[in-house]
């Protein structure tokens, strides 16, 4: 099945919710947007999770010290990074890292290729903004990047076009935000549970 993640994290009934319906992650953003999630209450809501299921800390041009302290006190098990972090950056970390590429055009793809040594996600370039854009980029785009490796596809997805999504593009993986909201930091759980329900349609051809 693809590999399913719900970003965003700032409530417990939330993250308790996706858990129920089998996602594979979620994400807790560190940096500033209105999704922005404290390390006391990111701790706490983590404590109370499947150990199976993958906690991302989302980061956006931090210091490597603080990223290893707040890992560490929310014990996050993945990190995703949404900046300017280089390669070498990347590698500092003992936990898997996803880097966040950003794509404006077909040119965008050549970034991708510095990062060999981690998981990559693509994410739509929003202007003034480090992702949650709700909007999508041209999928065409991510058929191109396909054919060098494969990635965690993002931006814009939700219930309605994530069927399409997924059997045009068969990414690894996918990541949602907005898309499975009512406001920003406060998901819908219905709207998870038909983009979960939409993941599986794909995967099975139907």
């Amino acid at each position: 099945m693809t590999w399913i993640k719900i970003c965003g994290i700032t409530r417990i009934e939330d993250a308790l919710k996706a858990a129920s319906l089998g996602v594979d992650a979620l994400g807790f953003i560190f940096a500033p947007s209105p999704r922005r999630i404290e390390p006391e209450v990111a701790r706490k809501i983590i404590e109370n999770l499947p150990k199976t299921l993958l906690k991302v800390g989302i980061f956006v041009n931090e210091r490597e010290k603080e990223v290893h302290r707040i890992a560490q006190y929310c014990r996050l098990t993945a990190l995703q990074f949404h900046g300017e972090e280089s390669p070498e950056y990347c590698r500092k970390f003992i936990q898997p890292v996803f880097k966040a590429i950003r794509i404006r055009d077909s040119e965008s793809l050549r970034e991708m290729e510095r990062y060999g040594n981690v998981s990559i996600l693509l994410d739509t370039d929003s202007p003034g903004r480090a992702g949650g854009s709700g909007v999508p980029f041209p999928w065409e785009i991510a058929l191109k990047a396909k054919e060098k490796r494969n990635f965690v596809l993002s931006g814009g997805l939700n219930p309605g076009n994530i069927r399409e999504a997924i059997q045009k593009v068969r990414p690894w993986g996918v990541d949602v935000c907005s898309g499975v909201e009512m406001v920003p930091g406060r998901k819908d759980p219905s709207k998870i549970r038909e983009f979960v329900k939409e993941v599986m349609r794909a995967d099975e051809g139907t």
